[in-house]
């Protein structure tokens, strides 16, 4: 009975590395899509959300065997709990993904304004992203509250985009439309940051029993 659950249990965590990869691609090539004027990445954002979306239900249906089979006790019922969270917060990050990518395609690319801010905003999110889906993996709630730090350096890119754009317009008031669609680009990875977070939380309940913090809607 134990290692029929064990198989379950890393199957599972198999499954939310994949279902992480394909928030980490998502993300990637909605904002390349966007610095590069690739229309092709950002079609392939579309097709990868919807693809998050299939791996949620996926992951979701393991949890519900998990529970109603093999029915976990104690510190195992909570890695099955986090991981129905955490699936939550990842379907988020690639609804979020597919947002940038549309509003990606009504921007002219010379009119890009923050692009290196947003860039690293990207490459930081994407991180977070990562290492908070191995750090539940690894149970290693160090990583996980490392993970929580490092959403200030996304926010700190996010006042760096802002202040980017408002003098971009304080220059030009032309470019007034480019600057919104860019904010809320930013915006959407300032979140993406956020729900990282959650899970990053949600790790370090799981293995101490303690959550610190509440999710993002």
């Amino acid at each position: 009975m134990r290692t029929k659950l064990d198989q379950m249990l890393d199957t599972m965590n198999m499954e939310l590395i994949r279902m992480g990869a394909m928030c980490q691609e998502a993300i990637s090539c909605a904002v390349h899509g966007m610095l590069c004027g690739q229309e092709e990445l950002t079609e392939k954002t579309f097709s990868i959300e919807r693809a998050i979306d299939e791996k949620e239900r996926e992951i979701e249906s393991l949890c519900m065997k998990l529970l109603l089979r093999q029915q976990p006790v104690a510190k195992d019922l909570r890695v099955v709990s986090v991981a129905l969270k955490m699936i939550r917060d990842m379907e988020r990050i690639g609804d979020q993904a597919a947002d940038i990518a549309e509003i990606s395609r009504h921007i002219e690319n010379d009119n890009v304004f923050g692009r290196v801010h947003v860039k690293e905003m990207a490459e930081a999110a994407i991180k977070m992203v990562t290492d908070s889906i191995n750090s539940f993996v690894a149970r290693d709630v160090a990583a996980a509250r490392k993970v929580v730090a490092d959403d200030d350096t996304v926010d700190g890119l996010f006042l760096e985009v802002r202040r980017e754009l408002v003098a971009a317009l304080a220059e030009n008031s032309v470019v007034g439309e480019s600057c919104i669609d860019i904010l809320m680009i930013a915006k959407y990875l300032e979140r993406i940051g956020d729900h990282a977070t959650n899970i990053a939380e949600w790790v370090e309940y799981s293995v101490t029993g303690v959550h610190v913090g509440e999710s993002v809607e």
